[in-house]
């Protein structure tokens, strides 16, 4: 081999060389972007999945708050008001509002402060383990006896309207409320959005039809011998503490939170009153056990339909509102699955109807005398007590 083949054979070499360079560089670039690619994707995945995080308005919250209020308890409410009389009940009630509304907000506040954290574990956290279980215990009683209460009364109403059965009236219901807590809160807030706005058009159409019948002096009496009976279903009317945490984390913003739980007291703290004087005015001392049932004596067929529609919405807005908190409650607290906590919720209420135990009313009492008044006075008193204490034992 010459010197001039030499030379060519030499630069064909490291042009070659150059060129497979070239290549692995290419190449290296090339899983770069690809790996960058990826990892943008991966991102994107991470975004897609906080994206989908159920949220819902402030006017859903409002709806699940007020919903879960007004259901049962305000059936109950011109019955309790009939034993003491118009001025001393609305006296009473108002008294009860400002006093929830304060321990709500105690709950909102705790509850915040802790990523939204259920009754049950903010109450551990504040009190301890036994806190906690006191809270979870309370909570646990109240919302079966409203679930339970829920699905008897719910039974008698399909039994009038669609002519069926109670027990069956009582399985449909459960079933079709029951579906609506496991897919979840976003999916109870529209409902319950249509529903209340259904329930306050109804609420507005009984004053209309109770006013032609109405006498003042039917109301004005002073009887204080029923006064307890009116603290208590004043203090099951006006609970939704426990979906306070639930709408916060939905909502996502503390202040919006924070003036959906006062505007939840005041709608149905006066929407009430009104609904308790409307029937006093009419009925007197002899307003019925479930206040809608009186539309029965003045309207015939219509009274039923209409005294059975706004027990239909009303409770059935409670069930949604109270099973969907009580789920949360378990799933949090017991660190449940899904499944689990829906089924520990929901299941025993029927099972225990179908047992034998029907009495709306007595259930009704039971929930409200044991659960709520723990539940959603004493016990947020409590936390709010030991939670300024520690703060001036911190600040020291």
């Amino acid at each position: 081999m010459g010197e001039e083949e030499r030379k060519i054979s030499q630069a064909q070499y490291f042009a070659w060389k150059k060129k497979l360079r070239r290549r692995r560089k290419r190449r290296k670039l090339l899983l770069i972007y690809f790996l960058k690619r990826r990892k943008k994707v991966a991102v994107l995945k991470r975004t897609i999945i906080k994206v989908e995080k159920i949220r819902i308005t402030p006017m859903e919250g409002l709806a699940i708050l007020v919903g879960t209020q007004v259901g049962a308890g305000v059936l109950g409410l011109p019955y309790a008001a009939s034993r003491v009389g118009l001025l001393p009940a609305i006296f009473v009630l108002f008294g009860i509002m400002l006093l929830m509304l304060f321990t709500a907000l105690i709950v909102l506040d705790f509850s915040a402060s802790m990523h939204g954290a259920q009754m049950s574990t903010v109450a551990e956290n504040v009190l301890g383990k036994a806190g906690g279980w006191i809270m979870y215990a309370s909570i646990a009683l109240m919302s079966f006896g409203a679930l339970l209460a829920y699905v008897a009364g719910m039974g008698s109403v399909f039994s009038q309207l669609f002519g069926i059965e109670k027990s069956l009236g009582a399985a449909i219901f459960w079933l079709i409320a029951s579906i609506i807590i496991y897919a979840g809160v976003e999916a109870s807030g529209k409902t319950e959005l249509i529903m209340n706005y259904l329930m306050l058009a109804l609420f507005i159409g009984v004053v209309v039809l109770l006013i032609p019948h109405s006498k003042l002096s039917n109301a004005l009496y002073v009887d204080l011998s029923g006064i307890l009976s009116m603290v208590g279903i004043s203090i099951f009317a006006l609970g939704c503490h426990t979906v306070i945490p639930d709408v916060y984390k939905a909502i996502g913003s503390y202040k919006k939170t924070k003036k959906v739980v006062i505007a939840s007291f005041l709608i149905p703290a006066i929407l009430y009153a009104i609904f308790m004087a409307s029937f006093l005015l009419v009925f007197g001392k002899n307003a019925p056990q479930i206040a809608t049932q009186g539309l029965q004596e003045i309207y015939g067929k219509t009274g039923v339909i209409i005294g059975n529609i706004i027990p239909l919405l009303a409770i059935t807005t409670s069930y949604i509102g109270v099973g969907l908190a009580q789920q949360s409650n378990s799933k949090e607290f017991l660190k449940l699955k899904k499944p689990i906590a829906w089924s520990i919720t929901t299941i025993p209420p029927l099972l225990v109807y179908f047992a034998g135990i029907k009495n709306f009313a007595d259930v009704l009492a039971f929930a409200g005398d044991t659960g709520d008044m723990a539940a959603f006075i004493i016990l947020p008193i409590v936390i709010w007590v030991v939670g300024k204490y520690k703060k001036k034992i911190k600040i020291k």
